[in-house]
């Protein structure tokens, strides 16, 4: 179903361009700020007055005349000088709860009418070193990005740019190399998983053997050249260097419930015969020229403090290529084989102008187009649309100090070290709450508190803010928090678990509904927010913000207290009662929607 602020936008539109003859009208429908006002407002016939030249609250009388919405709304009200208020019908509202509750996948949610191939890259760790607190924001704000994009119908192709090339692999395949003669003489690689066991100690080891044993530095120099050149045994180690690296994250993956596979890696060693091509068409199209040995292209509108054009360096000196070279590997390769049509970046907000100089060079030489268009002509008959580039920043996370966050000692917090310790105090929680529980309970509940805490304390925060990270503020069982928010739907859990041992038949009295009787103003508070679900949804979907969809389910939490204290659901009359069942029993379904299937934050049924 079309959320009901589209339908009411499209009806108004329609009515100001029967009375004006324009169609480039725009009706602005909002929720109202204030009850008593309605539910809907809508704002454009102010701004089309002006336009016209003719009194706005004159145009809103007119207006009104052309409208018919009687199926969904009370009589609009005229106000201030020109604002329409709109107020749902118990009816509409009746109506549109009845055929959610049919869809129990999608709660009647609206697919895109066109859907789109979206390459969203997100995570990107690397290889060699765990995974700290600065991949957190990356990694789950870019997987509810994928799941709320694939939900409303699009076709999203994840993306994990990992880490796993550059001078630094000489180093470790070279130490690699060194570790396993020194500790047996068995078949290469058959120790692997005994000297990559502590990543970080190896990665450690290898940079101050590369700073101050020479010969060392000459090994890795030609591990380097090996691994460029395809040698069979540098690329055995670099491949088991890489391959035990992953275990470390996928660990973290599936601790975070994130939607990141083996198929989704496409990491920058996936690039390296791709940049010479790179350098050479941008140096064919005189987009690329030299400055002081090294290969740049200089976008218009960058320039440095002195006002000088900033370089966008794509080869140095040396003729080795940087980042910005691989990103533009990447570009073409998702343009050109991954047909897409929007490529999403979820970085920190740091990488700013990285992005806006690599978009501005990609537009430069056309590769925001796909080289090969025919196949978009021949099944649409249009010509294929530019491709949208998107930098989705976000800020940091900081300690109590202010700074980003950091252990004592001065070192990146580990993710996986937060996320254990979030589980720990969360299992603390739940002793103190429930010591009467079985220690597996204890243990599931524990995680899915801890892990969805630290998850939905980062969603909830507008995303290109920084925050400061706190245990005790997002464990408080009040307040905008993952607990409170599974204790709302575990409380609903309840309502049907009193009902079974009173033999209420909840699912047959639910599969029998075929109206419902709206009568109480909770009621009806609840049911108005209950189909505002999509609008949330979308929100959240078109600037990529989950905090929209966070304070939507709050709100909706909220409200559902507000209807429990005041409207009994087991004790109704029997012509109520399903009515509130039904409310209780979409509340539920939603929340645990919006979390477990969005926010990627498992829900429990008990706490």
């Amino acid at each position: 179903m079309k959320p009901v602020i589209d339908i009411l936008e499209e009806k108004i539109c329609a009515a100001m361009a029967a009375d004006t003859g324009r169609q480039d009208c725009a009706a602005i429908v909002r929720p109202a700020t204030d009850a008593k006002f309605g539910d809907y407002q809508a704002n454009g016939v102010m701004a089309l007055a002006k336009q016209l030249k003719t009194n706005p609250r004159k145009l809103a009388e007119q207006v009104v005349g052309k409208l018919d919405i009687s199926d969904i709304c009370e009589p609009p009200e005229i106000a201030g000088p020109g604002f329409i208020n709109l107020r749902l019908k118990p009816e509409f509202l009746a109506e549109r709860l009845l055929e959610v509750n049919k869809d129990s996948a999608g709660l009647g949610m609206e697919k895109t009418s066109k859907p789109k191939n979206i390459v969203v890259d997100f995570s990107s760790p690397n290889i060699a070193k765990q995974m700290h607190v600065g991949h957190l924001r990356s990694t789950i704000i870019g997987d509810c990005i994928c799941r709320i994009l694939e939900f409303l119908g699009h076709n999203v192709i994840r993306q994990n740019h990992i880490g796993d090339w550059g001078l630094q692999f000489g180093m470790l395949c070279a130490l690699y190399e060194k570790k396993t003669e020194e500790e047996t003489k068995k078949e290469k690689g058959a120790v692997d998983y005994k000297v990559l066991a502590d990543f970080e100690e190896f990665y450690r080891e290898a940079q101050e053997l590369s700073n101050k044993d020479e010969k060392f530095k000459e090994r890795s120099r030609k591990a380097v050249v090996g691994l460029h050149r395809g040698d069979e045994m540098w690329r055995a180690y670099w491949e088991i260097i890489v391959r035990n690296s992953k275990r470390h994250y996928e660990i973290i993956y599936a601790q975070l419930s994130v939607t990141l596979h083996d198929d989704d890696i496409r990491g920058e060693s996936f690039y390296q015969d791709k940049l010479p091509g790179v350098v050479g068409e941008l140096k064919k199209k005189n987009l690329a020229i030299e400055s002081d040995g090294a290969v740049c292209v200089f976008p218009e509108g960058f320039n440095n403090k002195e006002g000088k054009p900033l370089p966008f360096i794509i080869q140095k000196s040396d003729g080795a290529y940087l980042y910005a070279t691989t990103d533009l590997a990447a570009i073409r390769y998702r343009v050109n084989e991954l047909k897409a049509d929007a490529i999403i970046y979820v970085t920190d907000s740091r990488q700013k102008l990285h992005f806006e100089m690599l978009f501005a060079v990609a537009r430069m030489a056309k590769w925001d187009k796909r080289q090969n268009t025919e196949y978009r002509i021949q099944e649409t008959g249009e010509k294929p649309q530019k491709v949208e580039f998107v930098h989705v920043m976000f800020g940091s996370v900081l300690g109590d100090d202010g700074q980003p966050l950091k252990t004592r000692s001065g070192e990146n917090v580990k993710l996986k070290d937060l996320l254990d310790e979030a589980v720990e105090r969360a299992k603390k929680v739940v002793e103190q709450k429930n010591p009467e529980l079985s220690p597996d309970k204890k243990e599931q509940i524990a995680k899915a508190v801890g892990i969805g805490a630290v998850k939905y304390a980062d969603f909830s925060n507008n995303r290109t803010s920084d925050y400061v990270f706190s245990f005790d503020k997002m464990l408080a069982m009040d307040g905008n928090t993952a607990p409170y928010m599974q204790y709302a739907y575990a409380r609903i859990k309840s309502i049907e678990r009193k009902a079974q041992s009173k033999d209420v038949d909840i699912e047959t009295e639910l599969a029998g509904v075929t109206e419902l009787n709206l009568a109480e103003p909770a009621e009806l508070d609840l049911a108005k927010y209950l189909i505002r679900y999509g609008e949330a949804i979308q929100a959240a979907a078109g600037d990529y913000r989950p905090n929209y969809l966070t304070a939507y389910l709050y709100e909706l939490a909220q409200k559902f207290s507000v209807f429990y204290t005041n409207c009994p659901v087991l004790k109704a009359a029997p012509g109520q009662r399903p009515t509130r069942l039904l409310l209780c029993d979409l509340t539920a379904r939603t929340i645990r929607h919006g979390l477990s299937e969005l926010l990627g934050i498992e829900v429990v049924e008990q706490m």
